[in-house]
């Protein structure tokens, strides 16, 4: 039984990377529009503003920050607060335009409402 378990969890992974290989072939950060990248973990969310071409991390914002450390955990809500906060970090830098990168997730649940609440905030994407 846990064999079991265990090759659909590795086939998940598997396919994830895939589809991540294919996205990240296509796309690139630029100055003038760098990528926002999302990753999530059975427990915490987590979003960064790239600039693939200098290789610098412009913002961040994840849900293990003291600000939201008490309201929010890798859930729909948990995502909107950190979408809202990577969109004001990212407006800070002047980075207004980005290319999204959801990392070969499936663009629902967190990853939709996090996307979301980064446009409500002033990302164009």
């Amino acid at each position: 039984m846990a064999t079991k378990v265990r090759k659909r969890t590795l086939k998940n992974k598997v396919t994830r990377f895939k589809h991540k290989r294919k996205i990240n072939s296509r796309i690139s950060g630029t100055e003038e529009r760098p990528r926002l990248c999302v990753f999530k973990s059975n427990r915490y969310l987590y979003a960064h503003i790239i600039d693939d071409q200098k290789g610098h991390t412009l913002a961040s914002a994840s849900t293990l920050e003291t600000e939201l450390k008490g309201k929010a955990t890798c859930s729909i809500e948990g995502a909107k607060l950190v979408g809202d906060l990577i969109a004001k970090r990212a407006l800070a830098k002047n980075a207004v335009t980005v290319v999204f990168d959801r990392s070969g997730y499936v663009y629902k649940g967190k990853v939709k409402s996090l996307a979301d609440a980064a446009r409500e905030g002033g990302l164009k994407f």
